[in-house]
């Protein structure tokens, strides 16, 4: 008899489940089929070691961004796209037109149309989802996939930190069980180094140096530990004490780059992603930026009502900022070594509100990766004409989870531990098997 390894039994059982329950939609069959192709390979492992990741908070609207559909009409309420389409560098691959610059380099981009959660359309629950994978929970504080790749990766170099937040903090961001030695640093502004990190003005070599002599006098006087916690927070300290002096500091001194690239890149968005690229130079393995934190269209992406009125500015920003990122990155010969993710809550529905806006949807949206030395096809997953069912290559968000894990050389297969309690990296994610070909 044939003896069945683990991922030779997964395929068969993968494939023949698929076709043998009645009922699934044929999404549903292409997910299993996903599947069991990727069981059947070895274990698919990407070049990329860094993350830039792109938080379009409030909910972009999958259908008026990355997959456009027939034009609608919100005075008659007549469902359908914002914005007309235009074709893209792949071939039968379309964006909205207001996204020209990045439709040049689609081809080092993949709209994945299929990403869905059941998680409330609620922006709390969802960020929550699309930060950590995984509902919320009343027992285990989960970590965010940036803690995730920086606890197996840790930093590029040893004179950078692990993990930079652009952007406001959020335990949907922190290192839930992993602890403090997985969390980030975090700055708002670009023109100033993470908070903590610089030393106020009075604050002189010597003083400084007299500070941390105290500090070591009191950790001798405390004594050896084996709380985990306190040697995670004590490692977390003397990382920072490393960090806050000039050296580390100068990759936030954005004059030292031209002014015709810091001009392509954009207005505050771009010189946050402009920021990232020198943050991946300097060795950070994973950078969140939040896009739109002064709200540029007085609403944000969460485009209810007249909010979406100007949706536009937000989409364009977004456009400018995205496709110069690709192209520096590429000049520089880091593309394939980083890895672009967008994503946001939950997409928005193909029909209108009454006062012309669009509202929340989790069963269909889309989110975006670029670059990280993937086989990039401009687009991945399909969805109906009004872009909310699914009609092939559903990804979940574990799905979406273990694609990046895969990219970055992370063991999405693996077991983390929240205590004695096993908790999945991914919670049973599966790549995207035809990105890795």
């Amino acid at each position: 008899m044939h003896a069945f390894n683990r991922r030779q039994f997964l395929s068969s059982t993968a494939a023949a489940g698929a076709l043998s329950v009645p009922g699934l939609l044929p999404g549903q069959i292409h997910a299993s089929e996903n599947a069991a192709e990727v069981a059947s390979s070895p274990l698919l492992r990407g070049q990329a070691e860094h993350v830039i990741s792109i938080w379009l908070g409030g909910g972009m609207g999958q259908m008026d961004t990355f997959d456009p559909k027939a034009k609608g009409d919100p005075k008659n309420r007549k469902a359908g796209s914002y914005y007309d389409a235009i074709d893209t560098a792949v071939q039968g691959v379309q964006v909205c037109e207001h996204l020209s610059q990045t439709a040049q380099v689609m081809d080092r981009v993949t709209a994945v149309r299929s990403v869905n959660h059941n998680t409330i359309d609620e922006h709390a629950a969802a960020t929550n989802r699309m930060h950590t994978g995984r509902s919320v929970s009343g027992t285990v504080t989960y970590p965010s996939l940036g803690s995730l790749i920086v606890h197996e990766r840790g930093a590029v170099s040893d004179d950078a930190p692990p993990y930079v937040l652009i952007g406001y903090p959020n335990v949907t961001r922190g290192p839930g069980f992993l602890g403090a030695n997985s969390g980030y640093l975090y700055l708002t502004e670009t023109g100033r180094g993470p908070a903590g990190l610089s030393r106020p003005d009075g604050i002189t070599a010597d003083r400084q140096g007299r500070r941390e002599s105290f500090l070591a006098s009191l950790r001798q006087s405390a004594g050896e530990t084996k709380v985990r916690e306190l040697l995670d927070y004590d490692e977390a300290i003397q990382q920072s004490l490393k960090l806050s002096g000039p050296s580390f500091n100068r990759v936030f001194d954005l004059d030292r780059e031209p002014n015709d690239l810091r001009n392509r890149y954009g207005g505050e968005f771009g010189q946050r992603c402009l920021l990232s690229r020198r943050l991946v130079e300097r060795g950070v393995r994973f950078i969140e930026v939040s896009h739109n934190l002064n709200f540029l269209n007085g609403a944000g992406w969460d485009v209810h009502n007249s909010g979406i009125l100007n949706q536009h500015k937000l989409i364009q920003e977004l456009d400018t900022s995205l496709a110069t990122l690709i192209v520096d990155l590429e000049k520089r010969r880091l593309l394939d070594k980083t890895l672009i993710v967008i994503t946001t809550e939950f997409g928005r529905p193909s029909g209108f509100d009454s006062g012309g806006g669009r509202g929340h949807q989790g069963s269909s949206f889309t989110c975006v990766l670029a670059g990280g030395g993937l086989s990039h096809c401009g687009a991945y997953g399909q969805t109906d004409p009004q872009a909310k069912r699914i009609e092939a290559d559903p990804v979940s968000v574990p799905d979406f989870f273990a694609t990046i894990c895969a990219a970055t050389g992370v063991d999405w297969q693996k077991n983390l531990f929240a205590g004695d309690r096993p908790v999945p990296i991914t919670d049973q994610g599966t790549p995207i098997a035809k990105l890795f070909a």
